[in-house]
């Protein structure tokens, strides 16, 4: 989230009736809920955890055990745990 200055991005009328309420403070302006975008929707990391997930799974279906797969992807074993019960 960068920062925009108020005179730049509103009416100079509004900007004068914001600051009846909050002058010089900074403000947060939630999004839209139409416009909101679920965690990770704008970056690779879904994908790059769903690949990584894809990897333990089939480790595992290869005979790999929980703690070696726990010290391999520097997870903890409940997480592996988890993965697993996940992607069956």
């Amino acid at each position: 989230m960068s920062y925009k200055k108020a005179e730049q991005v509103l009416p100079a009328e509004l900007v004068e009736l914001i600051q009846e309420y909050a002058d010089g403070i900074c403000l947060y302006i939630p999004r839209k809920e139409s416009n909101r975008k679920k965690w990770g929707e704008s970056t690779a990391t879904l994908s790059e955890m769903a690949e990584r997930n894809n990897r333990i799974f089939n480790d595992y279906t290869h005979g790999m055990n929980i703690r070696s797969l726990a010290e391999k992807y520097f997870l903890s074993e409940k997480s592996i745990q988890r993965i697993i019960r996940n992607m069956k």
